[in-house]
């Protein structure tokens, strides 16, 4: 989604600030469209856990106050941690099954310990997103996330049955029914900012049906101060590992990784309807935004509940809506945030909101999330390596899931933790990627200095490789000549260095079945080259020194890509093969 198809056009770009009361009133209706989220998420997670209602009122105060928290980080950017941007963060519901499944068999304890030790791997995987592009690629990240909404919806159908005993049988499926009813009616029918109010129609209709059940309980809300801080319940953490930490770890750390792939998705749709012309995507920003990640899985590791992560969706809903992507606004989401959290009495709503209806909204949403995760394997296509990925991860992940076999092998303890299908479909997914990268014997490698210097060794590395290719002298040309105006362009983005060594230049060269792919990896400093070939339109003057590399790379590439992170810099270049 690019600012061009926004509802309302970009008032205020992140840079630009806009004045405090407008920041305040969007801030305002930023917060009212997160809030309920927020408090359903962690509800489910809490009740399926089977954790009492003190855990419940402290767990929803609590990430209340850390989604407000990653979203003033997000805005403010802090050296290397925050977008940036406006990021709205919600309890991330893709590990409401991996807590159920944690404080259930080991107790919240080791649940808060994963999640520290995983904190520093969302971090981790910040720093070394360059180095590790090619091994959790979309097609991983796309058919772990369809495992993780498929594992999660046992856990909404159960909740559809979370009713007192004496309720009639038919009134969770009815309840559940009208929920996921009017939920579709006016997410199909409503139109801009109506389109927003769906989750709260859907659960207002619902819980009218659980009225009319008699299984409506406002006691809570009766009994609910209107303002304060609840009680907290005892939290701790596990210092001494156990048998049962060492093998969840497998699963959470896959999960953080999915975790940080997703919200590198999230920071690229993010950037692009933030702006009024768009640019290339500044992956420095996506690092800061996943680091933010890491704070936050770390919060709710010390609070005992969902880790916060960032919501796309609502994000670019709330910018295309009203037009203001200004940084400040993540500071106005914040502050009514932290209101609505010490608003007891509205927490106590939303707390008394019965089972089926919330069964019915995590159903909606993991079928969303699904969704999601088959656009994400189709966004850089599908051949058949990517195809027999997806396809083994996926069969033996669905099939395995909580299969006996994996207790008769490691015993039923042992066996029933790792027998999870997010997991074995995530190793195998990771591990065939990793066989494909080894075994891609046409893959060419040269690392020489960033420096004019090495233009006669990479073009004898790329006259080798159309020559192998069995290239005509015509495409061996345009290969051996955007090599070069690649360099040059580095060149001229390198040429204020300071300090007597010269950077490293690795090239890769992947060759496809028309085309090669050339992956120039250096350090630079100025701008974006993506975004100056962007500016030079066929309109433009007579071509200049200091652009006429760009202008040559452009007419030899058939696309360029480049992808600035802190410390490295990647071009990649495809030169098409002449028909």
């Amino acid at each position: 989604m690019t600012a061009g198809s926004a509802e309302q056009p970009i008032r205020f770009e992140p840079e630009e600030p806009c004045p405090p009361s407008i920041a305040l009133l969007v801030g305002f209706q930023g917060a009212a469209l997160v809030v309920a989220p927020m408090v359903l998420n962690v509800a489910i997670a809490i009740r399926s856990s089977g954790l009492d209602d003190r855990h419940l009122t402290w767990s929803v105060f609590a990430a209340m106050l850390m989604c407000a928290a990653i979203t003033a980080l997000q805005a403010r950017q802090l050296w290397r941690f925050g977008a940036g941007h406006v990021v709205l963060a919600w309890p991330a519901a893709m590990f409401i099954a991996i807590m159920v499944a944690t404080v259930s068999a080991a107790g919240l304890a080791t649940f808060a310990s994963l999640m520290i030790v995983c904190s520093l791997l969302q971090v981790g995987l910040a720093w070394w997103l360059p180095t590790l592009r090619r091994i959790v690629t979309p097609t991983v990240s796309g058919t772990v996330t369809m495992l993780i909404a498929v594992s999660v919806l046992p856990i909404a159908f159960d909740t559809v049955s979370d009713l007192p005993d004496d309720a009639p049988a038919a009134a969770g499926p009815a309840i559940a029914a009208v929920t996921l009813l009017v939920s579709v009616i006016v997410t199909l029918r409503a139109t801009g900012r109506w389109r927003l109010v769906a989750p709260f129609t859907s659960i207002l209709a619902g819980c009218v049906v659980a009225a009319g059940f008699g299984v409506l309980d406002g006691d809570r809300i009766v009994n609910a101060a209107w303002f304060g801080i609840p009680e907290m319940p005892a939290l701790s953490v596990d210092l001494t590992p156990s048998r049962e930490f060492w093998a969840l770890l497998p699963s959470f750390a896959i999960l953080t990784l999915v975790l940080g792939l997703k919200t590198i998705s999230d920071g690229v749709a993010i950037q692009q309807g933030s702006r009024r012309v768009p640019r290339a995507i500044d992956f420095r920003q996506i690092q800061g935004m996943v680091s933010a990640n890491g704070v936050g899985m770390l919060l709710g590791g010390l609070a005992g509940t969902l880790p916060p992560m960032a919501n796309s969706s609502y994000s670019l809903s709330l910018i295309n809506l009203t037009g203001v992507a200004a940084r400040r606004v993540g500071a106005g989401v914040a502050a009514v945030t932290v209101a609505l959290a010490l608003f007891s009495k509205f927490t106590a709503v939303l707390l008394t909101i019965p089972g089926p209806v919330l069964g019915a909204y995590l159903m909606l949403a993991m079928g969303m999330l699904f969704v999601s995760g088959c656009q994400t394997v189709l966004r850089d296509g599908i051949d058949p390596q990517r195809a027999l990925v997806v396809a083994l991860a996926s069969a033996l992940g669905l099939g395995l899931h909580g299969h006996p076999i994996t207790q008769e092998l490691l015993g039923d303890d042992l066996g029933g933790l790792l027998a999870n299908g997010v997991t074995i479909g995530a190793m195998v997914a990771i591990a065939m990627t990793l066989l494909l990268e080894a075994t891609n014997t046409r893959r060419a490698r040269l690392e020489v200095t960033l420096d004019s210097a090495s233009i006669p060794a990479i073009d004898e590395f790329l006259t080798r490789l159309a020559t192998r290719l069995e290239w005509s002298e015509a495409s061996a040309l345009r290969l051996r000549s955007a090599g070069e105006e690649t360099l040059a362009s580095l060149l001229s983005q390198d040429g204020d260095a300071d300090g007597s060594e010269r950077a490293r230049l690795v090239i890769l060269a992947r060759p496809r079945s028309t085309m090669v792919e050339l992956e120039f990896i250096a350090t630079t400093r100025q701008e974006n080259i993506e975004d100056q070939l962007a500016f030079l339109t066929e309109e433009s003057a007579v071509p200049t020194v200091e652009n006429l590399s760009l202008r040559l790379l452009r007419f030899h590439a058939a696309a360029v890509r480049h992808k600035k992170f802190h410390g490295v810099d990647i071009v990649t270049v495809h030169v098409e093969r002449s028909r």
